[in-house]
């Protein structure tokens, strides 16, 4: 509980002034703490993680890793339907609930996404998002230990999230299920993001390329694909701080 209460303040503390800031110039102020961090997570995944995802593709038919990230997916979906609601999207969040009914139902638990076949698109939202979305600044750029790269604002949301996960609710003795599926969820990302390894090897810097994808994206995903020309350093006026229209 005090290490939650550790983290969750310095994460508060990342997001101080609330401030917005472009992509390519993001408040960075923990940079040799951040490099240090990404040479362990590199070192980590480098001996350990990729060479486990590398065994787990040779090993799995690529139908049955479809069907691993489907559910995972699923089981993760409660996640953007509050975070619909909690962004005031209430048509699509209404959309989105359908999608994880239908799925959870005749998808058999996930494995297949049906939702896609019957038209009901996949969304991506969070709690980070929704900060986002009411004007709460990204704040600092973070490394994390093994989770990789984050901010002050995705970091409290993280946590918020936590809340959503349908398998917190289990009882104590499904833990080591709880566990087992975690890894499997884990090793199973990182077999997904196999082929991005030549893209990542190829910059100058890769903890400067990591970061500012990881800033594009996020920026991307808060204002749906538009985002406004302030946090490009443009000064717009007072209507590029305003919330971003339901798509």
């Amino acid at each position: 509980m005090k290490t939650t209460r550790c983290a969750a303040l310095f994460a508060l503390l990342a997001t101080a002034g609330c401030a917005h800031h472009p992509a390519d110039d993001p408040a960075d102020p923990l940079e040799p703490v951040n490099r240090a961090v990404y040479k362990f997570n590199d070192t980590a995944d480098r001996y350990v993680l990729r060479p486990v995802a590398q065994g787990y593709v040779k090993v799995t038919p690529g139908v049955v890793r479809e069907g691993v990230t489907n559910f995972f997916d699923n089981l993760a979906y409660p996640k953007t339907i509050v975070n619909d609601f909690l962004q005031a999207k209430f048509k699509r969040g209404v959309s989105d609930l359908a999608r994880f009914l239908v799925n959870s139902v005749y998808g058999v638990g996930g494995l297949i996404d049906v939702g896609s076949r019957v038209g009901l698109a996949k969304h991506d939202e969070d709690f980070g998002q929704t900060l986002g979305r009411w004007g709460v600044g990204e704040g600092w750029f973070l490394m994390l230990p093994l989770l990789g790269p984050s901010d002050g604002r995705d970091a409290i949301g993280m946590g918020v999230d936590l809340y959503t996960v349908p398998t917190r609710y289990l009882p104590g003795r499904y833990d080591v299920y709880n566990y087992s599926a975690t890894a499997l969820n884990l090793v199973n990302l990182r077999a997904n993001l196999l082929p991005a390894d030549s893209l990542l090897r190829e910059q100058f810097d890769p903890y400067l390329f990591v970061r500012t994808a990881y800033l594009q994206r996020r920026q991307s995903l808060v204002y749906d694909g538009n985002p406004p020309p302030e946090d490009y350093g443009l000064d717009q006026g007072d209507d590029a701080t305003r919330p971003p229209q339901n798509r």
